[in-house]
């Protein structure tokens, strides 16, 4: 496999990183001012942070509800991940599994050795052994490119600023030193907003750069574009509780779901239409190379 490092993938990482933190920096001035304190906004994030960084792979299984599975219950898959994983030249991931009908997949972890790829029962009972290779195969491309944990890191501003915009109320009081807290809220809503246009951006091309990645690692970029077009389908048939329930991982899914809160606001995924057309191209390049 002749892999290449995508730097338009890493320069944007990279950038989105850096105004994350831009945007960092302000949100803890904007509560440092509201609370009176700089230590105490401080130590909430940071453990907040520290939190999401070593459990967020635990907390997005449990937001699916998938579990981990051994060998002995799907041996299929557990070999196709494992000779995948060696083209691709990386360690097993874990293998989990959700039982639902929504047609989808997504990885998760923090880095290459913590890394966990899941799948539901619906892409399992959708696909053949070649598109489901492809997009297996996808999933590991997002570990290679690391763009799973520069995701899950980026999420937490967003998460911890929406938190405040929903809940900030809450902490107001008769005896609250500093700006009033509709300061607080405002200036949450607004990193909020930023960051979440930021992470949408940055997840529309990484889903390009894990397509050529798939690619690579089975070298049938129709493969995938068959399973595209099979998810995207499937998708329709999938009753719209089954989709609501699972909306809001929408940015790790290999398909988003067009419904739901974050569904309705903002596409986290090129088109499907436009991904297949590229794979289309990638397959005539390799057919002539």
């Amino acid at each position: 496999m002749d892999w290449k490092t995508d730097w338009g993938l890493r320069g944007r990482m990279a950038f989105t990183m850096f105004l994350l933190f831009a945007l960092y920096v302000v949100f803890v001035g904007a509560l440092t001012v509201y609370f009176g304190d700089f230590l105490f906004p401080l130590v909430m994030l940071g453990g907040f942070a520290v939190a999401q960084y070593f459990f967020s792979d635990k907390l997005a299984l449990r937001s699916m509800g998938a579990h981990e599975v051994s060998a002995d219950e799907y041996p299929d898959l557990h070999r196709r991940i494992e000779r995948l994983s060696q083209q691709a030249d990386l360690p097993k991931p874990t293998v989990a599994v959700a039982n639902t009908r929504v047609p989808n997949a997504f990885a998760t972890g923090r880095n290459k050795k913590n890394a966990t790829v899941a799948v539901t029962t619906g892409l399992l009972e959708s696909l053949d052994e070649d598109e489901l290779d492809g997009v297996l195969a996808h999933e590991l491309a997002h570990v290679k490119n690391r763009d799973v944990m520069v995701m899950t890191i980026a999420s937490f501003l967003s998460t911890i600023a929406f938190f405040i915009v929903r809940w900030g109320w809450l902490l107001g009081g008769d005896n609250r030193q500093g700006a009033p807290v509709i300061v607080a809220i405002l200036v949450s809503l607004v990193v909020w907003v930023v960051s979440f246009l930021l992470i949408r951006a940055l997840s529309r091309y990484r889903e390009y750069s894990a397509d050529r990645g798939a690619a690579l690692i089975t070298g049938k970029p129709g493969a995938l574009a068959s399973a595209l077009m099979t998810i995207d389908g499937r998708m329709d048939k999938v009753p719209k509780e089954d989709l609501r329930e699972e909306a809001e991982m929408n940015a790790f899914f290999i398909i988003p779901i067009k419904a739901g809160f974050v569904g309705k606001i903002a596409s986290t995924h090129p088109s499907t239409e436009n991904r297949i057309e590229k794979l289309r191209e990638l397959e005539k390049e390799m057919e002539t190379a």
